[in-house]
């Protein structure tokens, strides 16, 4: 076995002894940190902008993580309504009022976008950080910041299970299609979410039943190995046996989807993309190191490394 499998699995194996997984981390990183949160949301509302004159008003974000930092980002912006859906409760009421009080402040001061300097791997990049005051005028911060709306948002944060919340919605994804109304939504985004889908398929039906015609949605998606296996695409060369050995402590596991493979779904619901930024990296095996699943993959598959895609309904 080759050392691009061998620690992986060792590691993967040692995650299944008893006792070993409650010892693990439960955070996803990232959105602990109000800056990242404003960040990811400004990009995906400038890409949102380029073809939408106004902030989405009803807005479903996949996958908040370790806090609702992206979503309280979109109701500062003037979002009215956020849906958040995740499979775990990563956050708490402590960390969601600490990051929405500090991206106030980012709001409050027009701040510039934190560009990849700071955050090197949050994609897609911008040609333009400069905070967007066309969209977001001083004049209409004064209304999305204004100290009752601000009160409200905090008192559903304090109550987030509470089925009549003006602002905010968490609902787990067996749930989602419960709570949220059919053609009610503007926008569904996620940042590095949707490539630990297990049933992609089912995921784009959803989204379709939640846009409204003209709807869009925004999905950055990292088509790497998180870090599992020495090379960003080392994941392809595992059998399915050896895959669930390397990645045996993880709660929740990529799918190891290729870029092709959500194309294929953006056609099936017939969603029309509008704009995509890939970022690529050389592709590092032989066909015979390959798994054989995927060793049809075409270059652009096996080179494709992140995707972001803007579509509409």
């Amino acid at each position: 076995m080759n050392t691009e499998k061998l620690s992986p699995i060792v590691k993967g194996m040692f995650k299944h002894m008893p006792g070993v997984k409650s010892l693990l981390p439960t955070r996803t990183g990232g959105t602990i940190k109000s800056r990242y949160c404003y960040a990811v949301w400004m990009r995906h509302l400038k890409n949102w902008n380029q073809f939408n004159s106004a902030v989405p008003q009803t807005v479903v974000e996949l996958g908040p993580g370790d806090s609702l930092g992206i979503g309280l980002a979109a109701l500062l912006t003037g979002t009215q309504k956020i849906y958040a859906i995740d499979v775990i409760r990563y956050w708490d009421v402590e960390r969601n009022l600490q990051v929405f009080e500090e991206l106030i402040q980012l709001f409050k001061s027009s701040a510039t976008i934190p560009d990849n300097r700071e955050f090197p791997k949050i994609n897609p990049p911008l040609s333009d950080y400069s905070f967007p005051s066309t969209l977001l005028s001083q004049q209409h911060l004064e209304q999305t910041l204004h100290r009752d709306r601000l009160q409200a948002i905090r008192k559903d944060l304090e109550n987030i299970d509470n089925p009549n919340n003006t602002f905010i919605r968490f609902a787990c994804p067996k749930e989602a299609s419960e709570v949220i109304p059919a053609e009610s939504t503007d926008l569904i985004f996620s940042q590095a979410v949707l490539e630990y889908i297990t049933d992609l398929g089912h995921c784009f039906q959803e989204m379709d039943a939640w846009l409204r015609p003209g709807g869009c949605t925004s999905h950055c998606i990292d088509l790497s190995a998180h870090g599992i296996t020495p090379s960003w695409n080392g994941h392809w060369t595992f059998s399915e046996l050896e895959w669930k050995l390397a990645t045996g402590g993880k709660k929740v596991v990529i799918n190891r989807l290729p870029y092709s493979a959500y194309l294929e779904q953006y056609r099936k619901v017939g969603f029309q993309i509008l704009s995509q930024d890939l970022v690529t990296c050389d592709h590092l095996f032989t066909s015979a190191q390959m798994a054989r699943k995927f060793r049809g993959l075409d270059q652009k598959d096996l080179t494709t490394r992140v995707a972001y895609i803007l579509a509409r309904k």
